[in-house]
């Protein structure tokens, strides 16, 4: 065993050291919930009082995101804080957490605490010390902000219980999408394992709903939901794979929200070797993402977009897109008639746009004017929709000649009269990079 030499951290040291350590788990979202504060304590959190604000690596900024320890005693491959790396390891204490978030706070430099944690002795021990953590702010800091806290697999279900009444949102993280690649990278962990504490908060949060409903007075248990995230890209799986998991947690468990984590090599192993050289595949984390909204707001389910031929998404195009070419059969939509459910399968009509369209048409016939007031991208719609019975342009409805414009090759259609023009919108439309030159 390595000798170590054992020295005092500051809290500022402890701080960067930690927060540094949470930067990969993304699941960090805190909207969806409603906790007002009664005006005697410090801090509220309304639905619309948590502002997101992401950093360049995807963090949110708008939380105070910290680990309570780096110590951990699980050797999981991909983890930079497995047990076997040779990192400065500490902790804070329940005091210190409370200290850092109401100064914080107190500062406006955030809405609430992100608090997650490495595996310290025990899961028991680990989340005893989150559970003393929080009730010190709620109880002793009478702090009424948001906090999302993790769930240690494997914890007393009783610990769990406590400080899910203490806390607005909690997470029980996947880490992989399937039984065999935890067999593969965390030997240690186990599926049963942390889908255990996954359907417990479950069945607590349906228990809570009946006592509000019985007793208004009754105290919240987990208001914001509890979501789970999934390494992406560090094992096999296809995005097929990997979207019936998430239809499965939405269905089975009622989640919130999954995440996805595009994998970053930070380890030396030789079974992620051949991954380091490829990078973080971010493209495909993006696209389960549009998926996954997919799949939340529109109505689509995970065999409707994959399938065991085609089991990866296309990384030109969008899902939608790539589904409504599929099915060109169903279109042109009529804008005027089609139901609501029929308008969300529309390339560039979001469900915002969609009950808008509902809505509007109620007053009168809708053209493509009153689309683009409505937030439509006719960009991408105008190839699949009609406003009383005529198309914005003539277009034809074949494969490969939308998706010829969607990419914006040669075979362009015209310039509309205000000087649109048809093509996918990029990530950089908003940036000038007329004078950058690439090497």
């Amino acid at each position: 065993m390595r000798d170590r030499i054992q020295k005092e951290i500051s809290l500022y040291e402890k701080l960067n050291i930690l927060s540094d350590a949470a930067k990969y788990d993304v699941s960090c979202t805190s909207s969806g919930v409603e906790r007002r504060g009664d005006g005697t304590g410090m801090g509220n959190c309304l639905k619309a009082g948590i502002c997101h604000s992401f950093s360049a690596d995807g963090r949110c900024i708008s939380l105070l995101k910290i680990l309570f320890t780096n110590e951990c005693i699980y050797d999981c491959k991909y983890c930079i804080n497995r047990a076997s790396n040779d990192v400065v390891r500490t902790s804070f204490t329940p005091e210190e957490v409370c200290t850092l978030t109401m100064e914080f706070y107190r500062r406006n430099y955030i809405e609430g605490l992100f608090l997650s944690s490495g595996v310290l002795k025990s899961p028991d021990y680990t989340m005893e010390l989150i559970y003393a953590t929080l009730y010190r702010l709620r109880n002793v800091c009478d702090f009424q902000g948001y906090i999302h806290v993790k769930a240690i697999p494997g914890a007393d279900q009783r610990l769990i219980r406590l400080t899910g009444y203490l806390a607005d949102r909690m997470s029980v993280n996947m880490e992989l999408p399937t039984a065999e690649s935890l067999r593969l990278l965390a030997p240690h962990k186990s599926r049963k394992n942390i889908l255990t504490p996954m359907r417990f908060v479950q069945e607590k949060m349906e228990e809570n709903r009946q006592e509000i409903m019985l007793y208004r007075s009754a105290p919240r248990f987990v208001p914001a939901g509890q979501s789970t995230q999934m390494i992406i890209g560090a094992t096999p799986e296809t995005d097929y794979q990997i979207l019936r998991v998430t239809e499965s947690l939405y269905k089975k468990f009622d989640l919130k929200r999954v995440f996805y984590s595009a994998f970053v090599p930070v380890n030396e192993d030789k079974v992620l070797s051949a991954i380091r050289e490829q990078g973080p595949p971010l493209l495909r984390e993006h696209r389960l993402y549009q998926a996954d909204w997919l799949l939340r707001f529109y109505y689509f389910e995970a065999d409707e977009l994959l399938d065991e031929e085609n089991p990866n998404f296309n990384v030109l195009l969008d899902p939608i897109c790539c589904w409504a070419l599929k099915h060109l059969e169903t279109f042109p939509v009529e804008i005027n008639r089609a139901d609501y459910y029929t308008l969300l399968r529309v390339p560039g009509i979001g469900y915002k746009s969609a009950g808008r369209i509902v809505k509007a048409r109620r007053m009168g016939s809708i053209g493509f004017e009153d689309l683009k007031k409505m937030g439509v991208v006719l960009k991408r719609a105008l190839y699949f929709i009609t406003c009383g019975g005529k198309m914005m342009y003539p277009v034809r409805i074949d494969e490969d000649y939308i998706t010829r414009n969607l990419l914006n090759t040669k075979e362009k259609l015209p310039e509309g009269t205000d000087g649109m023009t048809f093509r996918q919108i990029s990530l950089f439309d908003d940036m000038d990079l007329s004078g950058v030159s690439v090497k």
